[in-house]
């Protein structure tokens, strides 16, 4: 931490304001690209059903294409499907606009024999995951900003040429010759010229289509991963929340309850601190380094940085001092104290910190994060987190670090943490 910054540690936090409430949560997008016939359906198939224990809803481009009119009918043949304006791509936006918004959509019915839309649609109602499967998703950047993960579904061209005569001939009623013709005029083209280079902007490529197990398997992991996550670690990467077990849970509804007693609360309150601790110094860098075992075998390590010291704010951040202590032997603790005035900010009371602070790793100890009032550009570490204390924190001060074990609803009127944990200090210190 610079001078600058180490500045901006005392003087910033002073004032503050609390963000706009948090925004409902936003479903996940995956954009399935790729070649005509290339398998992005089966793909999607396949996603779909390994994610049986979440809505999952499919868009298909293909339902968003424009409908012929009779003088284009009657040469349609010579109609290049496979060009950006077939499809109506303000429709597409504005039906995943509301998907994405909570809101049920009419998803338009596509007749590939009369290459008209038939019906009223069909009703799509929101799910936690979306995937838009279609050969030209990831072309458009209006559409690509949607998502959350991009895939091309990339096939041999033989092997794609081949399905598409099955299919074509098989369930739309065409005949060989006209499916080569028009493959040789627009579909081979359109791949080249379109399709093919918003391969660019895939996250990921899965040769062989549905064949591939494997990366399939890895893009469900991806997905499980992702939505596992408090919605706020997709919006502010620099926000790290611990993996929740039962036990976790357990400790939370032990240190939550106002009928725990104080003995029972400080030793649950010092296991979810140690927690805390030793997650946070995971996210501090590294080198490697090979040791020597006493069986003579080499063993390649990892050293920590050494050159860290904590911060903790009066007087509820001092429960985490034993923690850190014990993790880190030796370690070098500054003090802030921080006196609240009333709901517009804080003041800075009092403050000793390490002379060569500057030059080492900050550990910023406070259990809990309401409004983000009392926080700085460091690594910041505590129990339970409320929304409008991230968005806080994490907009004034972007590099910082915050490691929470969870992230509460929001907070009260008197900037108190719902559903939270009370006046921290006076239960663990046992004062009123």
């Amino acid at each position: 931490m610079d001078s600058e910054t180490l500045s901006t540690f005392s003087n910033s936090i002073k004032n503050g304001s609390i963000s706009a409430p948090d925004p409902p949560k936003q479903p996940f997008v995956i954009g399935v690209a790729g070649g005509t016939a290339s398998g992005k359906t089966t793909v999607c198939n396949m996603i779909i059903s390994q994610l049986h224990d979440q809505r999952v809803v499919l868009v298909n481009q293909d339902s968003f294409y424009h409908s012929l009119g009779d003088d284009t009918l009657a040469t349609v043949y010579d109609y290049n499907f496979d060009h950006p304006d077939a499809f109506n791509t303000e429709l597409l936006l504005s039906c995943m606009a509301m998907l994405k918004n909570g809101r049920a959509v009419n998803i338009p019915n596509y007749d590939f024999k009369t290459h008209k839309r038939i019906g009223p649609g069909c009703k799509v109602n929101p799910s936690d995951i979306i995937i838009l499967e279609g050969i030209l998703v990831l072309h458009d950047s209006r559409v690509r900003d949607l998502m959350n993960m991009k895939i091309f579904v990339d096939t041999d061209s033989d092997l794609r040429l081949a399905r598409r005569i099955q299919r074509d001939t098989v369930e739309r009623g065409r005949n060989i010759q006209n499916v080569l013709d028009q493959y040789a005029r627009s579909v081979k083209p359109s791949f080249e010229e379109f399709i093919l280079p918003s391969k660019k902007y895939a996250d990921v490529i899965i040769p062989r289509g549905g064949d591939n197990d494997v990366a399939i398997d890895l893009i469900i992991q991806h997905i499980r991963a992702k939505l596992g996550q408090h919605h706020l670690c997709s919006i502010y990467p620099n926000v790290s929340v611990i993996h929740s077990t039962f036990q976790m849970r357990g400790m939370h509804t032990l240190v939550r309850d106002v009928k725990t007693t104080k003995h029972d609360f400080v030793f649950y309150a010092d296991r979810l601190i140690r927690l805390v601790v030793e997650h946070g110094l995971g996210h501090l860098p590294f080198t490697e380094k090979q040791i020597t075992t006493p069986t003579g075998s080499v063993y390649p390590g990892v050293v920590f940085c050494k050159r860290l010291c904590g911060v903790s704010v009066i007087r509820s951040g001092e429960s985490m001092e034993n923690a850190l202590r014990a993790c880190c032997k030796g370690i070098k603790i500054g003090k802030l104290l921080i006196h609240g005035e009333g709901n517009n900010g804080r003041q800075l009371i009092y403050e000793k910190l390490p002379a060569d602070i500057s030059s080492r790793h900050v550990l910023l100890l406070d259990p809990v994060l309401a409004s983000g009032n009392s926080a700085c550009n460091i690594i910041f570490l505590n129990l339970i987190a409320a929304p409008q204390g991230i968005h806080m924190v994490c907009k004034k001060f972007p590099k910082l670090k915050i490691v929470t074990s969870e992230i509460d609803v929001t907070l009260d009127e008197d900037l108190r943490v719902i559903p939270g944990m009370g006046e921290f200090g006076d239960r663990y210190f046992g004062t009123n």
